[in-house]
């Protein structure tokens, strides 16, 4: 019997747990370690999936528990502060005809649909564990872990996050830079009329907008310039968020009466990262955020972890050679599509920064995601 290949994936978010979930089907032995010990199962307000990630959960089996849990809809609105319609546009199936446009659900209720999947995928997982040392040779990886045991993989698949660590360590010098904005999330009861993504533009803020993200929930932001985090009391969260929203009409009259919990509000800057050139240093490769990160203008970061973890578990799970060659066709086919996100993404905030009037917002996401139809 040949000894299968084996794989450490470091983090447990989309992508991580994805491509755990992907080479385990091929029958690799694959160990994932996080360094939180509640794997990040209550993290965050919601998300937005467009075709293109659902087409890569599809992939992973749970399309079915992820439509179920979430909302779809299939249009886009642009609206004034006031909440008058002024644009409304059918949104691009960029997973295919026979998936939703867009789905939104709450964040904790995909992580956990993934981590369900990672554990009846029979990984080996690990959690509240880091990786304190890499030492590589041209056949593997020596890994040794923060309690102090050791292993030795084939290959290490670094999926931890934005502020990765093993970038760092494998000695990729680039790092997320700040865009001038800054994010209020949080989350509320749906409105029986709020069926989907609605978006305004200007007002308190330069940006405002909600996602359903099921049957009775969804969540709500306001994007504005970025203030310095630490002047800012997380007592007064609500309070602030509720400040700016208080100056849109339409739905959110419905929704600013309960912005009331600080806790349930979070404040985050908008970050900027691709790392150009390639993904890989020997036999150790990042993927999604450790390798890009874009504001979540055009709602395709996640979306962008997953296809990666998709690319990457097809070239690894198709007999080749786990050489340098390899590694650099996963790198090949990502960086145009990824390229073109982050650099939308990044534009459709500078135009609100810039306070350019006559910009094409619904020329530009309608010209990138039309791209996303491809296959990655």
């Amino acid at each position: 019997m040949t000894t299968p290949r084996t794989v450490l994936v470091i983090g447990g978010g989309a992508a991580g747990n994805a491509v755990t979930v992907l080479l385990r089907r091929a029958g690799l032995a694959v160990d994932l370690i996080e360094a939180r010990s509640d794997w990040n199962a209550t993290t965050g307000s919601g998300i937005t999936l467009q075709g293109n990630a659902l087409r890569v959960l599809r992939e992973i089996g749970v399309q079915d528990e992820v439509e179920s849990a979430g909302w779809a809809f299939g249009s886009l609105g642009v609206v004034a502060p006031d909440g008058t319609l002024l644009h409304e546009a059918e949104d691009i199936l960029t997973g295919g005809e026979d998936l939703p446009a867009t789905l939104g659900m709450q964040r904790p209720r995909l992580q956990q649909i993934l981590i369900d999947a990672v554990r009846a995928s029979g990984a080996g997982v690990r959690l509240g564990t880091t990786a304190e040392t890499l030492d590589q040779d041209a056949e593997g990886v020596s890994v040794r872990f923060s309690d102090g045991s050791t292993a030795r993989y084939d290959l290490v698949i670094a999926a931890d996050g934005l502020n990765s660590a093993t970038r760092a360590a494998i000695g990729i010098t680039a790092k997320p830079e700040p865009t001038g904005m800054a994010i209020w999330r949080t989350t509320a009861p749906r409105p029986a009329g709020l069926v989907r993504t609605d978006l305004a533009y200007g007002g308190p803020a330069y940006i405002a907008g909600y996602c359903p993200t099921s049957e009775h929930t969804l969540y709500a932001y306001v994007v504005e310039a970025c203030r310095d985090r630490a002047a800012i009391d997380p007592a007064s969260y609500a309070d602030e968020m509720r400040r700016l929203t208080r100056g849109y009409g339409g739905h959110w009259a419905e929704i600013t009466p309960h912005i009331t919990d600080p806790a349930n509000v979070n404040y985050t800057w908008f970050d900027r990262l691709l790392v150009e050139g390639s993904w890989h240093r020997g036999r150790v490769v990042l993927v999604g955020d450790a390798a890009h990160c874009c504001p979540p203008t055009l709602a395709q970061g996640a979306a962008m972890s997953l296809e990666d973890a998709s690319v990457l578990a097809e070239l690894l799970t198709a007999g080749r050679d786990w050489d340098g060659t390899l590694l650099q066709e996963y790198y090949e086919r990502r960086i145009p599509r990824v390229r073109a996100v982050v650099e939308a993404s990044v534009l459709l905030g500078q135009w609100q920064l810039d306070g350019v009037r006559d910009a094409d917002v619904p020329g530009l996401i309608g010209r990138t995601m039309t791209m996303l139809k491809e296959l990655p």
